[in-house]
């Protein structure tokens, strides 16, 4: 359960439904896994990161309120950090999942929420899956909240790191390859994951999120 006020969830709920239209009909937005997800206590998301649009694109795919990690810099306009601060955005010193970030990550976990983390530690440059961060290891064996592995496609299709604005893909034209998807797969027990040796562990997570975003890609509309 998050700490947010009863406005503030019916605040979430609101712009997911609107996001919900918009990607919708703008993106020809798709998603899948939604029962798979834990209904209550804390849960680790770990989704490969295409686009700036991903914590929003995974959030729709949920009906749990997410708790997002996000640099500092993105809250120095006052009116932006309200608005991500009221979609559960928590402030942190650098992407992925550092020292400061495993402290916020596990706060929040400890509070029962579902914390959404991108492994790779920053936005894809050319749409493929990088390589993992160390520290999301460390994470895991900090915990036993169960890991829920997402896949996205075609975010980084349509906002690419390059790009300074979204490009849709609107349902009501011919399909192109920046429709976007999401798929949630099966959770994973943390425990077995802190037991592994680092690297046998990291190649693993890797390969269940590579099999997410392989998952999402079949999903999406084309």
């Amino acid at each position: 359960m998050t700490d947010e006020r009863p406005l503030q969830r019916l605040w979430y709920d609101a712009v997911h439904t609107v996001a919900m239209a918009v990607f919708t009909l703008g993106f020809s937005y798709r998603y899948e896994g939604k029962r798979l997800v834990p209904k209550t206590g804390p849960a680790l998301f770990v989704a490969n990161h295409q686009s700036f649009v991903d914590p929003l694109v995974v959030g729709m795919a949920t009906s749990r309120h997410l708790v997002y990690l996000a640099r500092k810099t993105l809250f120095r306009q006052s009116v932006f950090a309200a608005a991500i601060r009221s979609l559960n955005a928590v402030p942190i010193d650098q992407e992925g999942v550092g020292k400061e970030g495993i402290r916020a990550i596990l706060n929040e976990l400890k509070k029962g929420n579902a914390v959404l983390v991108f492994p790779e530690g920053s936005r894809t440059p050319d749409g493929n899956l990088h390589e993992l961060r160390p520290g999301i290891h460390l994470l895991i064996k900090r915990t036993e909240a169960p890991i829920v592995p997402v896949g996205i496609a075609g975010a980084y299709d349509a906002y690419p790191i390059w790009r300074n604005y979204p490009i849709p893909a609107p349902l009501f034209l011919p399909a192109t390859e920046r429709t976007i998807a999401v798929s949630i797969g099966q959770p994973l027990e943390a425990r077995r994951f802190a037991e592994l040796p680092r690297d046998q562990a990291m190649a693993e997570l890797y390969n269940e999120l590579q099999k997410a975003h392989v998952r999402a890609e079949k999903l999406r509309r084309k």
